[in-house]
């Protein structure tokens, strides 16, 4: 693979799956391992033991404290996840995703939940994809299975990057940035609801699959600046009070 990917582990609990993790990520070229809260001493022999010829991956691996964080200079994100429906919208097949990432010059994080639960709904929604691996109804597969198959389809879509550089691509902080923006509008206009606000911000942050380029992006923010320092008296305001 030829680009620059990142491997994101939230909360893994498995010492011994953390080094499967980095000899997958070695034998596709991946180098940059990202670890969110870990529940394990990452670094311990049964990791190096797993990890084999990957183990100096796994001590340059990086702790961010929340996922937030470990995406914030990524141009795209794509959650591993097997449960579509609500809040989570319809998954897309793992090859279309990989086949339309991979055609840009990006920063891509591949992004994998908890061994036992996987990712909550409110860290798929954080990434700009989110895509499922066809199993069986009741398949499902270890943490380390789920990285090589999702690295082994990246590595598929050997093609030619497009004139896109990243330098143009906004990055996944600089999309938060604006979605912050757009929350705090439209709480002062009382279009949004208080008590469940991600039922419409899931929706809003779809913009991440559509805006693709920094100057889209820039205006977007300058407008929603400049709404917000035009609502200050929006009587919306008073009536979500």
């Amino acid at each position: 693979m030829n680009r620059r990917f990142s491997v994101v582990l939230v909360e893994p609990t498995s010492s011994a799956n953390i080094g499967a993790v980095c000899r997958a990520m070695a034998n596709f070229g991946v180098e940059d391992l990202r670890l969110v809260s870990p529940q394990c001493n990452y670094d311990d022999e049964e990791a190096s033991r797993l990890a084999v010829f990957a183990a100096p991956l796994l001590r340059r691996a990086v702790v961010f404290s929340d996922l937030t964080a470990a995406l914030a200079d990524c141009h795209y994100s794509v959650a591993a996840t097997r449960r579509s429906g609500g809040c989570r919208n319809k998954l897309a097949p793992l090859s279309r995703v990989a086949a339309d990432l991979f055609a840009q010059t990006a920063h891509v994080a591949l992004v994998f939940g908890r061994e036992r639960s996987g990712l909550t709904t409110e860290e798929v929604m954080s990434c700009s994809h989110a895509a499922a691996i066809d199993t069986s109804e009741n398949g499902s597969l270890n943490l380390a299975q789920a990285v090589v198959v999702f690295l082994y389809e990246f590595s598929r879509e050997m093609v030619a990057p497009s004139a896109l550089e990243s330098a143009s691509l906004p990055t996944q902080g600089d999309y938060d940035r604006l979605f912050l923006s757009m929350e705090e509008v439209l709480e002062k206009i009382g279009y949004i609801n208080r008590q469940k606000p991600e039922a419409l911000m899931n929706r809003v942050r779809r913009i991440h699959q559509t805006v693709s380029n920094r100057d889209d992006l820039n205006m977007l923010q300058g407008i929603w600046t400049r709404l917000a320092e035009s609502v200050n008296s929006w009587p919306g305001e008073r009536r979500g009070k």
